[in-house]
C-alpha cells in the first residue's frame, strides 16, 4: 500500500531544462547588448559546456564566461547577463500540467507528499515558492541536507526517518533513472519515470511505472491501494 509519494523536484515537478535555456538566451542577449563581441549561438554552446562540466546548479557559470572571453570579469557585461537571466527564469520556471491539481487530490487521499532533490537548498525552496508550491509538501529533503546526491542511500535514509513510513510503503517519482530510480530500489520503494520530463528519450527505466503524464499518478495510487 502506498502511504507517501516522493517527488523529483526539476523536470519532474517542474520543467528546469525549459527554464534555464530561456534564462541563458536572455542572458546571452543581455550580454551582447552590453558589449559581449560573440556569436549567440556560440556563446549558449560555451556556457552550457560550463554546465555540463561543473553541474546545472553551478553559480558563477556567467563569470566563468565572461572572464574567458575577456580576460577578466567585465562588470558591465556580467552585469547585462545576470540581470536579464534573473528576469527570464520568474518568467519561464513552469509546473507541468495538472501538478497542483493532482498534488492537492494526493494530499486530500491521505498520502504524505515529499520532495527529495539533488537541488542546492536555496535553490529548491526558490523554486518552489515561485511555482506557489512551497506550502503543500510534508517533507523537503535537498543535496545540502546530506552533501550526498542520488542514487546514494543517505538522502533516501533521511526522507524515509523524516517521513516516519515503512520505505515499501513508499513511491518514488523521478526524471532520472540512474539517480531517482535506482535510488528508490535499493529501500524496496515502488518507483515511477517521470519520461514526460526526460530530454534524453530514454526507452527503459527499470521502474514499475512510466508517466506519460503527471497526473497518471491518480490511477497508479488507486490500483496500488485497492
Amino acid at each position: 500500500m502506498i502511504k507517501a509519494i516522493i517527488f523529483d523536484l526539476d523536470n519532474t515537478l517542474l520543467d528546469f531544462m525549459s527554464m534555464k535555456s530561456s534564462s541563458i538566451n536572455a542572458a546571452v542577449n543581455g550580454m551582447i547588448e552590453a558589449g559581449l563581441e560573440l556569436d549567440s549561438k556560440k556563446a549558449k554552446e560555451e556556457i552550457f559546456k560550463i554546465y555540463e562540466n561543473k553541474g546545472y546548479e553551478y553559480q558563477d557559470v556567467l563569470t566563468e564566461f565572461v572572464k574567458a572571453h575577456c580576460g577578466d570579469v567585465d562588470y558591465k557585461i556580467l552585469a547585462g547577463g545576470i540581470v536579464e537571466y534573473k528576469r527570464a527564469k520568474e518568467k519561464s520556471l513552469k509546473l507541468y500540467p495538472d501538478v497542483t491539481k493532482t498534488l492537492i487530490t494526493l494530499s486530500k487521499m491521505g498520502l504524505k507528499i515529499a520532495i527529495l532533490s539533488d537541488a542546492p537548498t536555496r535553490e529548491a525552496w526558490t523554486r518552489l515558492y515561485t511555482v506557489k508550491l512551497h506550502h503543500i509538501f510534508d517533507e523537503v529533503v535537498t543535496f545540502n541536507d546530506t552533501g550526498v546526491h542520488k542514487p546514494g542511500k543517505e538522502p533516501f535514509m533521511l526522507m524515509i526517518d523524516r517521513l516516519k513510513i515503512d520505505s515499501k510503503d513508499c513511491l518514488m517519482v523521478g526524471d532520472w533513472p540512474d539517480r531517482d530510480i535506482k535510488g528508490a530500489k535499493q529501500f524496496g520503494m515502488k518507483t515511477a519515470f517521470a519520461k514526460y520530463g526526460n530530454s534524453e528519450n530514454i526507452a527503459y527505466s527499470d521502474a514499475d511505472y512510466d508517466l506519460e503524464h503527471f497526473s497518471d499518478l491518480l490511477d497508479i495510487i488507486k490500483k496500488e491501494n485497492n
